[in-house]
């Protein structure tokens, strides 16, 4: 079993940055399964959006949200088992609920709970 905790969301306002962590925990032999790490997001009224993926191993990154090219960067830090989301240039546009996944062909896919973005004009 896996638990992904995110934190870091709150109230900013456009322009402004936040950064959020998803802290990973669990059985290690499960931890050392995981592939990749993703960044979701989920506004209301709309379906879940995938926004960038990160390699467990290799660090490669893979953006998948034109929206957020360039002013979002996934990042990992292997020794403190935490997948980060720095998000800069925020628009309100961005307001929605924020999710880490992780994904290993050994084992299930993992949802952290998440954790809310607002961006205010």
């Amino acid at each position: 079993q896996v638990q992904l905790v995110e934190s870091g969301g709150g109230l900013v306002q456009t322009g402004e940055s936040l950064r959020l962590s998803c802290a990973v925990s669990g059985a290690a032999a499960d931890i050392d399964h995981i592939e990749w790490y993703r960044w979701y997001r989920q506004a209301p009224g709309k379906q879940r959006e995938l926004l960038q993926s990160i390699s467990s191993g290799s660090g490669m990154i893979t953006n998948h949200a034109d929206s957020v090219k360039d002013r979002f960067t996934i990042s990992r830090d292997s020794a403190k088992n935490t997948v980060y989301l720095q998000m800069n240039s925020l628009k309100t546009e961005d307001t929605a609920v924020y999710y880490c996944y992780a994904w290993g062909r050994m084992i299930r896919n993992y949802w952290g709970q998440g954790t809310q973005v607002t961006v205010s004009s």
